[in-house]
């Protein structure tokens, strides 16, 4: 079956045709389903393996505590930037050529990763951790803004369902990457983790260049700035701010603390981080789809989460001031708090902008959708940079127990404004037109 035609024959469908006769997808939607599952999947694995035993090993070769925390921070930093740039010419270069080069890009610089412990120790392994890792991020963000563009083309009555379910494999991915990391590193040694996933990566390049159609789109008119000028979308992004600081934060420090702390090994480092994962990955299409079923509960779902995870870094050490001992139970526990509160919190905020949006008076299509997917993407990044930096200098100066804590008093103040905001803000009755959209955006897949 031919893939342009398959793909014609998705765009020149209309809403009202997908809702008046069951429809199934055609083999280019399937064949397209899984090539994005497996590029989020492959993508995420090899972004988290460095968790386990990076910053041991950067340690090592002389980096510091901060050195370390920077190192994941330019990976954010370069990634914000891909990301609006790539975004904005993405017409221009073509969704399928940029995939195809930023999955290749990431695979090559994930190999190389894996030779640096080849070079000697001081500034010249540190300078090619930042040249190589910032690289990366550019590939890493060019394979996932032409992922929403393809899927968001190929899929256009059922985008937000289709980007659900491929979470499940992003999160798969952040599961299996530390374990997995840790394990062939205690192993085989620091070289082997990168060259095996790296070559993985790398398998995708053909898979996609094959499977994929030429997507032609048309370039964005309007900018996401726009966005900001509403209060809930400013609240909403300073919680997105705050859950990708957190992970950050954890990838930079968690497993120096544990070795230290535990005598653990970094294989079994890569178990702990599944206490953070796991949990996520299980009750992200839960709390989909209750909040698709349910919209109004999206803002008690954002301010409930938040603050679990202030529970849940407050307990993380646990904080000095309420003396309790830290011990490894307790530690699992509250990264398992942390995971099911992070489903609980991101989950809602990408529906609950796009709300926002519609209210503000902007089109519903592929335009509203890619600038929100922008703004949710330059706001993750931006917390992936202050968690690792700045939760990394807390860590060299005071402590981890006291770095966690801060990261959850931020988590905190989140919930605390988002709630003030929603109590002295009455949400307005629903309009038809709202209604038909939001009816729109949970017709389901398949039609039984």
């Amino acid at each position: 079956m031919d893939p342009d035609a398959d793909l014609q024959q998705t765009d020149s469908s209309t809403p009202a045709e997908s809702t008046d006769r069951p429809s199934r997808m055609t083999r280019q939607q399937i064949l397209t389903l899984l090539s994005m599952a497996s590029v989020n999947f492959s993508s995420m694995i090899c972004y988290s393996i460095l968790g386990p035993f990076f910053p041991t090993e950067a340690v090592k070769k002389g980096a510091s505590q901060t050195v370390v925390g920077l190192i994941f921070g330019c990976y954010a930093v370069c990634n914000l930037i891909g990301s609006l740039v790539l975004g904005k010419y993405i017409v221009q270069i073509g969704a399928k050529f940029m995939l195809i080069t930023g999955l290749f890009v990431s695979s090559c610089c994930t190999i190389l990763f894996g030779l640096l412990d080849r070079l000697p120790e001081g500034p010249a392994f540190i300078s090619m951790c930042f040249v190589v890792r910032s690289i990366d991020a550019v590939g890493f963000a060019a394979a996932m803004t032409s992922s929403f563009a393809i899927t968001a083309k190929i899929f256009p009555n059922n985008v937000a369902t289709v980007l659900g379910s491929l979470e499940i494999f992003t999160g798969l991915g952040l599961i299996m990457g530390p374990p997995v990391g840790g394990w062939f590193y205690q192993s085989f040694g620091y070289e082997v983790p990168f060259m095996l996933l790296g070559c993985l990566l790398m398998i995708m390049v053909p898979f996609n260049i094959y499977i994929l159609p030429t997507i032609e789109a048309d370039p964005s008119k309007n900018s996401f700035f726009k966005l900001l000028t509403h209060v809930k979308i400013v609240l909403i992004c300073y919680v997105i701010f705050n859950l990708s600081a957190g992970l950050g934060f954890l990838d930079a420090t968690l497993s120096l603390f544990a070795i230290e702390t535990f005598n653990l090994s970094p294989g079994y480092v890569g178990l702990i981080m599944l206490g953070l994962s796991l949990p996520y990955c299980l009750s992200s299409p839960l709390m989909g789809y209750f909040t698709d079923k349910y919209p109004a509960t999206r803002s008690w779902f954002m301010v409930t989460g938040g603050l679990l995870t202030a529970v849940g870094f407050c307990l993380l050490g646990p904080v000095p001031f309420l003396q309790i001992r830290s011990q490894l139970w307790l530690l699992i526990l509250m990264l398992g708090v942390i995971g099911f509160s992070l489903g609980m919190t991101a989950i809602p905020t990408f529906p609950e902008i796009i709300t926002c949006a519609y209210g503000q008076g902007f089109d519903e299509g592929l335009s509203t959708l890619g600038m929100v997917s922008g703004l949710f993407g330059a706001v993750w990044s931006m917390g992936m940079f202050y968690g690792p930096t700045v939760g990394g200098l807390i860590t060299q100066h005071l402590s981890f127990e006291w770095a966690a804590a801060i990261q959850g008093g931020l988590a905190f103040l989140a919930a605390f404004l988002l709630a003030l905001y929603y109590l002295f803000h009455r949400p307005q009755q629903q309009s038809p037109e709202d209604g038909s959209r939001q009816t729109d955006e949970s017709t389901p897949l398949l039609n039984e």
